[in-house]
């Protein structure tokens, strides 16, 4: 079992319940994904896509003012702390949220 998992599982069952270290590590790594405004802005805009598409870079792309590459940059962090998914549909990739993770992050903050 994944330490997210462990750390969504001890959660859910148990209020009041404090991260141990690698918890900590992990969860801290996810919120310096999230703590870029331009990383922010993108899970947003991908939030907002279709569930059944997502969104597509070249259409993430025209939405800032940064090149394919530092989009892509972006994107390839948000898909390291495990907040996005994508899948390759010609030349381009579709972007979509990870739900398992998010909910992760709401059970963290209890919501």
């Amino acid at each position: 079992m994944s330490i997210a998992s462990q750390a969504q599982r001890a959660l859910c069952c148990q209020r009041g319940v404090a991260l141990d270290q690698d918890q900590a590590v992990e969860f801290a790594a996810l919120f310096k994904a999230l703590s870029d405004p331009v990383r922010l802005r993108l899970l947003t805009l991908i939030a907002a896509a279709s569930e059944e598409d997502g969104a597509c870079v070249c259409d993430l792309t025209a939405s800032f003012d940064l090149s394919q590459p530092t989009i892509s940059h972006h994107t390839s962090v948000l898909v390291e702390a495990g907040l996005l998914s994508g899948r390759k549909a010609g030349r381009w990739t579709w972007w979509s949220l990870v739900p398992e993770r998010l909910a992760q992050i709401r059970t963290l903050l209890g919501g």
